[in-house]
């Protein structure tokens, strides 16, 4: 005789400079031949358009456009060109790299969004989050985790010694291949940088201290894309690099007066890549909201989802969607919807 409480997660566009989006047919590298790309890019499009903030065109559109211009979508050049094309903001494109449609059903996938603007750079997860305001205790943990992650890497990279790679000539008609390129000199061996141990816990714990401690508050939905800022000269402390990636670049800078200058960026504006099982605790239980948050007329319940590889599909691309802008600060307030039992 009472209603059922059900906590239903809302998501907006973040970025308002990314608004109107094209996806592209992804591609299926996976093992299982009976998988259709469009089929997943059309799921992907219908979920993304759910989002408020977001204005999709048809899966259609974009594989008419890459048919008339000849577009092989190899490069990132490719994908800006197409993005142009289409006059959108950015071109989806996705690579499905496992799929099993059997019980338990496995898909792993791996999206990036291409910016039609050059000097659209990568946006990092755990920007637009409300760090160093009363809300930060309120992200979630694995939020906090990527974001933790995302600024280890960028700053690793500045003290990561180079290398010459290995030549990757292929093998000759009498099956032998070199490794070493004719004339390059050998390989020398680097010398690690005083102080510089990557993936040591502290280096990740004096991020996390340093981040928590020069963060400030903003609005989400002002946020520009962005990588995290580096430090000036006049604020470069005693051992860091000019190039030290800064933590408060996670926070959306304020206007300025005049328009700033441009650096063409090859890279995509969003990048993720995430495995779903079946067989999840945390997946099952999100599957079961978001069937109770629609009213699905037909039999079997949630779990008929996991039997239906198209229902499976799309809540994969509706959970990665989710991930993706969540991280980003997309996620909004949770909305309480009452159901009522069909008996009462």
């Amino acid at each position: 005789m009472l209603p059922e409480v059900v906590h239903q997660p809302t998501l907006h566009n973040p970025f308002p400079q990314i608004s109107k989006v094209a996806v592209a047919t992804f591609i299926n590298a996976s093992s299982e031949s009976t998988l259709d790309g469009r089929k997943v890019a059309e799921a992907y499009a219908a979920e993304l358009a759910e989002v408020p903030g977001y204005v999709v065109i048809p899966v259609s559109l974009a594989e008419t456009a890459i048919r008339t211009y000849g577009i092989q979508l190899e490069k990132e050049k490719d994908a800006r060109r197409l993005a142009q094309i289409l006059e959108v903001d950015a071109v989806v494109v996705g690579v499905v790299t496992e799929y099993s449609p059997y019980y338990p059903p496995r898909m792993s996938m791996q999206v990036q969004w291409f910016a039609a603007n050059p000097n659209f750079h990568p946006i990092p997860a755990g920007y637009g989050l409300p760090w160093g305001t009363a809300g930060e205790k309120d992200i979630p943990g694995p939020l906090v985790f990527q974001s933790e992650l995302a600024l280890a890497k960028e700053q690793l990279k500045t003290q990561t010694p180079p290398y010459q790679k290995l030549p990757l000539n292929p093998p000759t008609s009498d099956g032998s291949g070199g490794t070493h390129a004719p004339g390059s000199p050998p390989v020398a061996p680097g010398r690690p940088l005083q102080g510089t141990t990557p993936g040591s816990k502290r280096d990740v714990r004096s991020v996390s201290h340093e981040a928590d401690s020069t963060m400030s508050a903003n609005s989400p939905e002002s946020a520009a894309p962005a990588t995290p800022a580096t430090l000036s000269p006049s604020e470069t402390s005693p051992g860091v690099l000019p190039s030290w990636p800064d933590p408060r670049g996670f926070v959306p800078r304020p206007p300025t007066a005049y328009p700033v200058s441009g650096a063409p960026s090859d890279e995509p504006v969003l990048q993720y890549m995430k495995s779903y099982r079946g067989n999840d605790v945390e997946f099952t239980t999100a599957l079961e909201d978001y069937y109770y948050s629609r009213d699905d007329a037909r039999l079997g319940g949630w779990q008929s989802y996991l039997r239906r590889s198209d229902d499976f599909v799309r809540f994969c691309c509706h959970m990665h969607i989710w991930e993706m802008l969540s991280a980003r600060g997309g996620a909004g307030e949770t909305r309480v919807v009452w159901r009522w039992s069909p008996i009462r």
